[in-house]
């Protein structure tokens, strides 16, 4: 029996009922500020000690072990099974074995759990703009998407891995947590170019803030690549204020406004399982 906090964000989406999925927010935890006070990153600056009981109450609370990844904006799939060890570098991750839950860490950037309608495999990404993009890095193209012609980000590296490449994309649910909200994610040149290089949509996703910036839309983004690949079973983040981590304080970190506050924030976690 799991003990999932009535605060933590349970996604409303017509997942078989093997399928599992939560995602943290700010509280529940021991961590004091300013990872006040589930904050799940060990890599942040906090306490190692309340780290270490907050995974532990994580993992209490949802009834099976989450693999915490060693994230790096990059295109990297995994496959988990209980046998893996935390810090493995990757920022997408399947599983098709009950007792192990994909877990993806965030604070701004988006988290995307998916699974398939029959309850076969559950997946998890993290969606920043590079990753998203297929920016690994600054200047430097990933390879391209030969289902898009765009360039190849997580959420295309991970719809080619099986078992995905093997469902068919009207089985394919998506669901897009808490992320930076349009009103908040002010980007330059270099990211507006990276999502509309050789994909004119993406352009719907920046308005102007001034010159040589804008507002970017993280979660619309997301929708639009994942529509591209044929997926239409999206939900969750509607790139509406409430989804937004930078504006909702008091619920959500966020390491764009925290960081310029405070030096650091924590992480939250996005877990997505299969019960036996």
């Amino acid at each position: 029996m799991t003990l999932i906090p009535e605060h933590w964000l349970q996604p409303d989406w017509p997942a078989p009922h093997r399928v599992r999925a939560v995602m943290t927010d700010r509280h529940g935890g021991l961590s004091g500020a300013p990872w006040d006070s589930m904050n799940l990153g060990d890599h942040v600056g906090d306490v190692p000690s309340h780290v270490a009981s907050n995974r532990h109450r994580l993992r209490e609370a949802i009834g099976t072990p989450p693999v915490f990844l060693k994230q790096v904006h990059g295109v990297q799939v995994l496959p988990v099974h209980a046998g893996l060890a935390d810090g493995t570098e990757a920022d997408a991750c399947f599983s098709q074995q009950a007792g192990v839950a994909c877990t993806i860490m965030v604070a701004d950037c988006l988290p995307v759990l998916m699974c398939d309608a029959a309850g076969r495999w559950v997946a998890a990404a993290h969606a920043g703009w590079r990753g998203l993009a297929g920016e690994v890095v600054a200047g430097v193209k990933a390879e391209t998407d030969a289902g898009t012609g765009i360039g190849l980000g997580v959420l295309e590296s991970l719809l080619n891995t099986a078992p995905l490449s093997g469902t068919p994309v009207h089985e394919i649910l998506v669901w897009l947590g808490p992320c930076i909200g349009p009103q908040a994610f002010e980007v330059g040149p270099e990211v507006k170019a990276a999502f509309c290089r050789g994909l004119p949509a993406a352009e719907a996703h920046f308005q102007p803030n001034g010159p040589h910036k804008w507002w970017a839309d993280l979660a619309g983004l997301a929708r639009l690549r994942l529509q591209m690949r044929g997926v239409t079973q999206i939900y969750g983040n509607n790139s509406q204020p409430q989804w937004c981590t930078a504006s909702q304080s008091s619920k959500f970190f966020s390491h764009r406004r925290d960081s310029r506050l405070f030096g650091q924030s924590g992480r939250m976690a996005a877990c997505i399982w299969l019960d036996h």
